[in-house]
C-alpha cells in the first residue's frame, strides 16, 4: 500500500490526463459531437465516411507518408554521424556536443519561425547565400515541390537529440574491438561497417522506432509555415485531424481520424519489430548461444 501511495500523483494523473481522455476519444469517434451540444451516437458513420467519402483523408496520409519517406533515412543517416563526430575526442568536445544538442531544445514555434526567415524567397538567408554562388534560390515554401523538403530540413536541424542518444550507443562499444581491427589493418571504413554499425543496431533500432512514430506526428511546421500547402503537399494527417476536430468542430470525426492514425502507427511498429531479428544484433544474445 505505501508502494501504491508513493506512486499514487502519477497513477491519478495517467488516468486522468492519459487514460481518460484516450478511452473519451474512442467512444467519441462513434459520435457526432461540436462540443457545444450533446454527442449523438452515430455508429461507425465517421469511419465509413473517412474510407468512402473523403478524399482529403487520402491526400493528407499520401503527404506524411511521402514526408516519412524523405525525412526517416536522413533523420536516422544525419544523426548517426552527427553522434560520431561528438563522440571524437577533442578538446572542448563538452561545447561541441552542447551546440549540436541546442537545437533539440529550442521551442518548436520558434524554430520554425526562424527557418521561415530563412526559407523567405526575397530576403531569407539561404536564397541570399545561393544569389552569391549564382544560384536562384526556389520559393521554398510556396513551391509544392520544395516545401516538403523544406519542412525536412527544418525537422533535421533537430537531430541533436537523436545524436545525443547515438552517442550513448558508440560510448558503449568496447575499444578493444577497434584496437583489434586496426592491428588487422582494418580502415575506417571497414571499422565502421563491421563494428560499429553492426553494434549500433539495437540503438538504431531504437530511434526508427521513436522516429516513426514521431514523424506520424508532425504538427507544427506545417500548421505554420505552410498551413499543409502549397497544392496540399504539406497537408500532414495531423494537420488535418487538427482542422476537423478543433476548426470545423467535428469532434467525434476527429477522434476517428486520431484511432485510424493510432492503428497504422501500430501497424508499421509491429512490422519493424518483426524484421528486427534480420538485422538488430544483440552481442549479449549472441553470447548465449
Amino acid at each position: 500500500m505505501a508502494g501504491y501511495a508513493f506512486i499514487s500523483p502519477w497513477l491519478i494523473g495517467f488516468i486522468l490526463f492519459m487514460a481518460g481522455p484516450i478511452l473519451a476519444s474512442f467512444v467519441l469517434s462513434f459520435t457526432r459531437w461540436n462540443i457545444v451540444s450533446a454527442p449523438k451516437w452515430v455508429g461507425l458513420k465517421n469511419y465509413i465516411q473517412i474510407f468512402t467519402a473523403d478524399p482529403r483523408f487520402v491526400q493528407s496520409l499520401k503527404a506524411t507518408f511521402l514526408y516519412a519517406v524523405r525525412y526517416l533515412p536522413l533523420a536516422l543517416i544525419v544523426a548517426l554521424f552527427v553522434g560520431m563526430a561528438m563522440n571524437i575526442r577533442v578538446r572542448g568536445v563538452g561545447i561541441f556536443r552542447t551546440l549540436f544538442y541546442l537545437p533539440y531544445v529550442v521551442p518548436a514555434v520558434a524554430q520554425v519561425l526562424i527557418w521561415m526567415w530563412i526559407f523567405n524567397p526575397y530576403f531569407g538567408l539561404l536564397n541570399h547565400i545561393l544569389s552569391k554562388l549564382g544560384i536562384s534560390g526556389p520559393n521554398w515554401l510556396g513551391n509544392p515541390f520544395w516545401a516538403p523538403w523544406a519542412i525536412v530540413i527544418m525537422s533535421l536541424w533537430g537531430v541533436g537529440g537523436t545524436a545525443v542518444v547515438y552517442l550513448a550507443g558508440l560510448q558503449n562499444i568496447p575499444k578493444h574491438l577497434y584496437e583489434a581491427a586496426m592491428v588487422d589493418g582494418a580502415n575506417a571504413w571497414q571499422r565502421l561497417r563491421y563494428i560499429t554499425i553492426p553494434l549500433l543496431t539495437p540503438t538504431i533500432f531504437f530511434q526508427l522506432v521513436i522516429e516513426l512514430i514521431g514523424v506520424f506526428k508532425t504538427f507544427t511546421a506545417p500548421f505554420i509555415a505552410t498551413q499543409g500547402g502549397p497544392l496540399g503537399s504539406t497537408y500532414f494527417y495531423m494537420l488535418y485531424i487538427y482542422q476537423k476536430a478543433f476548426v470545423s468542430m467535428r469532434m467525434g470525426y476527429g477522434s476517428a481520424l486520431a484511432w485510424i492514425l493510432t492503428v497504422i502507427i501500430l501497424a508499421i511498429t509491429i512490422l519493424v519489430f518483426r524484421s528486427s531479428p534480420y538485422w538488430v544484433y544483440y552481442e549479449a544474445e549472441r553470447r548465449r548461444r
